[in-house]
């Protein structure tokens, strides 16, 4: 009897990632492999994002590109999880008959029984309440990489930025006990993976739903204490949470990499302010400074928003010179887009489309002058790079990541190494985006 298959078209952010390898791990406890194709999966998962329009898009033309693989497969089931299914609930059935299920954010460990339930001819077609509490993930998941693990710790948001539709659909913040967190990076060592990615929508804020101070701080410490870890990481800061004890801890810790990704999204105190954002130009800056300070070797990363409604060229220009005056290693820069049930999509003064493109053509000509200065810096020294298996292009040149999260590349002609092993690459020449380099005993 031919076993059968399934298939996950992921879409978003690390925790989608991360949700993603759940779903997985449960479709294969009951019995289903993995499709190479999904056009030949008896399920298929879409695992939504709505953070932006155009994330949107595509994800509703794979929809509507799956009435017709579905029509070539009779008996396939299409299931939509993730935000999406969370935000538009059943509108998104009512306008696509094909799906069959529809799975929201807190429902993501439940996937199993309520797929059983569904083919039993028991169940509903619908989970997207948020009333939900998630149970801890039990069975198998199956992660992506042979050697890094993301690790949720908290799920949910409390910030309410006013641009944002992530708590509404992911729900107020609900973080797991260190104990279950440590348990599971334990296991993870076991198996062989090295390098842990701690996820949560702001970890900054983990534990403060315990009513206790300075967790995350020491969530940090009690990982790196585990033996057979060998790089830590962790995403999202906001800077609003970010406190002095995260700082000291990447500085004291040996395993945890020295990389900090702070999104400022505007430096005008007046669109920090519309935003929601609970700090201001100042505090940011007084915050990259302690950074510096603590940890003189870091990259800083940020994601910067172009464009909010009542942006000025002054509020620009305020953004502007604080991506100059900070230097940061990269920006994940965006345009914004109305995100429907949030705040800012009522505002008046929406910015224009090509100004906001303007803008943003100026904002990343001025973030990859600065990308290439940080870059530009490490050559000639040796980094640690952990590899990551063949460049896209070229089987014979290798990738992998420095501790500050550089991608960097080097030829693997005549070196002896594995995939999740650290190699020692001296820099040679640099990019904007990336660094090349050499194999050095």
């Amino acid at each position: 009897m031919t076993a059968k298959t399934y298939a996950i078209l992921n879409y978003g952010c690390q925790m989608n990632e991360s949700d993603a390898e759940h779903y997985a791990g449960q479709l294969q406890e009951l019995g289903y492999k993995a499709a190479e194709d999904f056009h030949d999966a008896d399920v298929v998962v879409v695992n939504t994002c709505c953070v932006r329009e155009s994330a949107e898009k595509r994800i509703l033309g794979k929809i509507g590109e799956l009435k017709g693989v579905k029509a070539n497969h009779p008996g396939q089931i299409v299931c939509v999880a993730g935000c999406m299914a969370q935000k538009d609930g059943e509108k998104l059935i009512k306008k696509h008959p094909q799906i069959d299920l529809l799975i929201g954010t807190a429902h993501v460990n439940g996937f199993k029984e309520i797929l059983a339930e569904y083919l039993s001819e028991k169940g509903e077609r619908v989970y997207n309440s948020l009333e939900v509490k998630e149970s801890e993930f039990e069975g198998e998941r199956i992660r992506q990489s042979g050697f890094s693990a993301w690790i949720p710790i908290m799920y949910g948001c409390n910030n309410f930025c006013t641009y944002c539709i992530v708590p509404y659909v992911r729900g107020r913040e609900r973080s797991r006990s260190i104990e279950n967190i440590v348990d599971e990076v334990r296991q993870a060592v076991v198996k062989g993976y090295k390098e842990f990615t701690l996820l949560g929508q702001n970890v900054n804020s983990y534990g403060k739903d315990f009513g206790v101070k300075d967790q995350f701080a020491k969530l940090l410490r009690r990982v790196n204490e585990i033996p057979g870890v060998e790089r830590i990481r962790y995403m999202t800061s906001h800077p609003r949470d970010m406190h002095e004890d995260v700082i000291k801890a990447v500085a004291e810790c040996e395993h945890i990499c020295e990389n900090f990704h702070i999104p400022f999204q505007s430096g005008s105190n007046k669109i920090l302010k519309a935003m929601n954002r609970g700090y201001t130009r100042e505090k940011y800056l007084e915050l990259v400074a302690m950074i510096r300070r603590y940890v003189p070797e870091a990259a800083i990363t940020t994601d910067i928003i172009v464009g909010f409604p009542g942006e000025t060229e002054a509020d620009f220009n305020d953004t502007l010179n604080l991506v100059k005056e900070v230097g940061f290693d990269a920006a994940f820069t965006f345009i914004y887009s109305k995100r429907s049930g949030t705040p800012a999509a009522a505002m008046e003064e929406q910015v224009p489309l090509d100004i906001k493109k303007a803008r943003l053509n100026l904002l990343m000509e001025a973030q990859n002058i600065s990308s290439l200065q940080r870059n530009e810096a490490l050559v000639g020294k040796t980094l640690e790079v952990l590899a990551e298996g063949p460049s896209n292009n070229n089987n014979k040149v290798w990738s992998g990541r420095t501790r500050t999260n550089k991608l960097v590349l080097w030829p693997v002609e005549g070196c002896d190494f594995e995939l999740g092993d650290k190699v020692q690459v001296q820099i040679e020449t640099a990019q904007t985006w990336l660094l090349k380099g050499k194999a050095v005993e």
